[in-house]
C-alpha cells in the first residue's frame, strides 16, 4: 500500500505499517506527557498498543492462511490506526469458501481470547477492560483479554466490509448470487457507517473515522463487484484499443514528444519488430524534455519494466489488477505480439457502456 512502511514478512507475507499509524503513536505518548503520566507508563501505554496491533496481525493472517488453503495468495497486510487490511489476490470464488475464510480472522482472537482467560479470571477479568498502570502484568493482561473479545464482536457485526458483512454475503450468495448478496451487505455497511458517523459527532470523534472508513469500504466493494458481474465472460480483446500510437527504440525524445501531441494517447508503447519492448510513460517523457534530452533515443529513457496482458484474458481479472495501479496501462498481446492496448478509461467506458445496455 502507497505511503506504507515494509516491517516484515509473516508467513510468507509482507507487512506494511501505514504512516498514519505513526500518528496514532505520537498521539498515546503526547496525551500521556500531558497528563503527568511517569516514563514508565508511556512505555505501558505504547507497549499495549503495540500488543492489540499484534492481535490485529494475527486476525489478519488468519483470513490469509485459510485463504491460501483455496489457492489464494495475500499481497499483503497491512496495519492502520482503525485496524489491519489483508489484501487477498482476489474472492474466493465460491461462497463456501468466502465463508470459511471470513471466520478465520475471529477465530484467531477467540483462540487468543481463551489463552489469556486462565491467566486473567483469578485477577477479576470481568471487573473492567482498562490498562491499570500500577498493576502492569494483570492490567496489560486483563486489557489484551478484552481487546480480543471486542475483536471478535466488533467483526461480528453483520455488516461489509466487516468480517461479519463477509459471512453474512457468503450465506446470501449461496441463494441469491454474489452481486446480489453483496449489494445487501454493503448496504448495511453504509447504514451502519452513517449511525457511527452521527453518534461520533457527539460522543467519540474516532467513531466518525470509523464510519468514514466503513462508508467507503461497503461502497468500494459493492461496485467492483457489481462492475466484475457486467463484465462477465468478456476477453480483453472485447474492450482493447486498437488505434494507438508507437514509437521505435530509435526515435528520438522530440519525435516522441510530438507524437504525444499529435494523439490523445498519455503513455506510448515501443515497438521492436512487432514486439513490445518498452513503455514511454508520459512522466518519463517530461522528465526527460526538463532535462533538454531531445535528440536522445526513446530506447535511453523509456521504462522496459511494464505489465503486459493477453488478448483472451478474462477482462474482469484484468480490472482488479486496474483498480490496484493508479493510472494503468498495459499492452495487449497474442502470440508475443503487440494487438492493442487497454486502461483504466477504455475499461471505464466499456463498463459505462455495458450497464446502459443492461438497464
Amino acid at each position: 500500500m502507497k505511503n506504507s512502511l515494509l516491517i516484515g514478512r509473516l508467513a510468507g507475507i509482507r507487512i506494511f505499517l501505514h504512516w498514519t499509524f505513526l500518528l496514532l503513536l505520537g498521539f498515546l505518548v503526547f496525551g500521556e506527557v500531558r497528563r503527568g503520566s511517569s516514563y514508565g507508563a508511556v512505555l505501558v501505554s505504547v507497549g499495549f498498543v503495540l500488543a492489540l496491533f499484534a492481535c490485529v496481525v494475527l486476525h489478519e493472517l488468519g483470513h490469509s492462511l485459510m485463504a491460501r488453503r483455496f489457492g489464494i495468495g495475500t499481497r499483503s497486510i497491512t496495519l492502520l490506526p482503525i485496524g489491519g487490511l489483508a489484501t487477498l489476490e482476489r474472492i474466493p470464488e465460491k461462497p463456501r469458501q468466502e465463508l470459511l475464510v471470513a471466520l478465520a480472522g475471529p477465530a484467531v482472537n477467540v483462540l487468543l481470547a481463551a489463552i489469556l482467560y486462565p491467566f486473567v479470571a483469578p485477577l477479576g477479568a470481568f471487573e473492567g477492560i482498562g490498562l491499570r498502570h500500577d498493576a502492569v502484568g494483570p492490567g496489560f493482561l486483563t486489557a489484551l483479554f478484552w481487546v480480543n473479545v471486542l475483536l471478535v464482536a466488533f467483526n461480528a457485526i453483520p455488516a461489509f466490509p466487516m468480517d461479519g458483512g463477509r459471512v453474512l454475503r457468503a450465506l446470501l450468495a449461496m441463494r441469491l448470487g454474489r452481486p446480489r448478496a453483496t449489494a445487501i451487505a454493503a448496504g448495511l455497511g453504509r447504514l451502519l457507517a452513517v449511525g457511527f458517523v452521527f453518534y461520533g459527532l457527539f460522543n467519540n470523534p474516532f467513531l466518525v473515522l470509523i464510519g468514514i472508513f466503513v462508508y467507503f469500504g461497503a461502497y468500494t466493494e459493492n461496485a467492483s463487484v457489481q462492475h466484475r458481474e457486467l463484465l462477465g465472460d468478456y476477453t480483453v480483446g472485447h474492450a482493447m484499443i486498437t488505434n494507438y500510437l508507437t514509437l521505435a527504440p530509435s526515435d528520438s525524445v522530440q519525435h516522441a514528444a510530438d507524437t504525444l501531441l499529435a494523439g490523445s494517447d498519455q503513455d506510448l508503447i515501443v515497438l521492436d519488430q512487432g514486439r513490445a519492448v518498452g513503455v514511454l510513460t508520459r512522466p518519463l517523457l517530461m522528465a526527460a524534455l526538463r532535462d533538454h534530452r531531445l535528440t536522445t533515443a526513446v530506447a535511453e529513457v523509456m521504462s522496459r519494466e511494464f505489465d503486459t496482458v493477453e488478448i483472451s484474458d478474462s477482462l474482469a481479472a484484468v480490472y482488479a489488477r486496474a483498480l490496484r495501479l493508479p493510472n494503468a496501462f498495459f499492452p495487449v498481446l497474442e502470440n508475443q505480439r503487440l494487438r492493442g492496448v487497454i486502461d483504466q478509461s477504455n475499461l471505464t467506458e466499456f463498463l459505462t457502456i455495458r450497464a446502459a445496455l443492461s438497464q
